[in-house]
């Protein structure tokens, strides 16, 4: 096999506040150092595509492979991308792992800003996708269907680093609100606060249970003090050592999806209150729908009665995330076996052209 020195431009978005944008990027380049070994990584914040810059271009075309993924890229916020910046590109796109997302609220896409992402996409030699809607999406609007490879999110594959933990035998469990820009929060605020204080309750009451609340954004602290729950322990920790610490606890609810993602990769039984369309599609991806809950279901105990069931249930849902984070690891490795394929027969047609023009 030919072998050369890779010069990756990653395309992402560079909110470092953001555990879960930040957990996707890191898991994303830890993927590609190891199947590239010794590769150089350079990176491109995500509204690169928006806007053309000479001197940016010239940079990323110095590469030898464009990653476009890590975080919240096809997003209403990041689009519409530039035309000029995607023909302007000319190394080999690969999309990685991405995921379409609306809140619960928030418009749709307008016509100029999907074309965009259509562009993109048929500029790029492969595209991996974090779940089914997402691939339906791009289906929907003429994306070739040959590109297209589910392969699930890469923060369930991040590695989790050991923390020095102190923990009881007791029943541990985790919670997690979205308060990161969502303007949908204030409608549901009562819902929201009034059914992780009644689950908390119930579960300090039967089982003495201790309460850890799982901070995502810096803009948590403005809401999670609301929850007025006592003796609850604020985590938060590197995006590696938080996974390391989901792995401790018995049940996880949280808002954010990358909490859910997290808990997952590491086994733990997650339920994720849904103010996103992925949060349902991650649930649905997975084959657990039962562990999303609605935001119109909270009123009615549908949280506190699930959770009730997870944690009845707890060693069936390990064992079957146990396989489908090893499907998903086997999805990522194949995807990044077809990267590696795709790169090794540019430099073979390269080194024939160069051997040709020789004679």
């Amino acid at each position: 096999m030919l072998k050369k020195k890779k010069i990756i431009a990653h395309i992402h978005v560079w909110d470092e506040t953001n555990k879960g944008d930040l957990a996707i990027v890191m898991s994303t380049q830890a993927l590609l150092r190891k199947k590239f070994s010794g590769c150089r990584i350079i990176d491109f914040p995500i509204e690169f595509l928006k806007e053309y810059d000479s001197k940016k271009i010239t940079l990323l075309n110095s590469a030898d492979l464009v990653v476009i993924g890590g975080g919240g890229i096809l997003y209403r916020y990041f689009l519409p991308f530039s035309q000029k910046v995607i023909e302007a590109i000319k190394k080999p796109i690969i999309i990685f792992g991405v995921g379409y997302i609306r809140e619960v609220g928030s418009r749709a896409l307008k016509d100029f800003e999907v074309k965009s992402i259509v562009s993109l996409m048929a500029k790029s030699k492969l595209i991996g996708v974090r779940d089914y809607y997402t691939k339906q999406f791009l289906l929907k609007n003429g994306v070739n269907s040959k590109k297209i490879n589910l392969i699930g999110d890469p923060a369930v594959l991040l590695e989790e680093k050991q923390v020095d933990l102190k923990l009881g035998e007791e029943l541990k469990i985790g919670l997690n609100l979205n308060y990161s820009g969502w303007l949908g929060f204030g409608l549901w605020h009562d819902d929201i606060l009034g059914a992780y204080r009644q689950v908390a309750d119930y579960f300090i009451k039967k089982y003495n249970a201790s309460i850890y609340y799982l901070k995502h954004h810096p803009g948590e602290e403005a809401i999670w003090p609301q929850l007025n729950i006592p003796g609850m322990k604020v985590i938060d920790y590197s995006p590696n050592e938080q996974k390391y610490f989901y792995g401790e606890l018995d049940l996880v609810i949280g808002m954010m999806l990358h909490v859910s993602v997290m808990s997952f990769g590491v086994l733990t039984p997650e339920i994720n209150v849904a103010y996103d369309l992925r949060n349902k599609n991650f649930a649905k991806f997975i084959g657990c729908p039962e562990l999303v809950i609605n935001l119109v279901d909270l009123k009615k105990g549908v949280l506190l009665k699930r959770a009730k069931e997870v944690v009845l249930n707890k060693i069936k849902y390990q064992k079957k995330f146990a396989v489908k984070v090893r499907g998903i690891r086997n999805r990522q490795n194949l995807f990044l076996d077809q990267m590696e394929n795709f790169f090794n027969s540019i430099i073979f047609i390269a080194i024939i052209l160069i051997s040709i023009k020789s004679i």
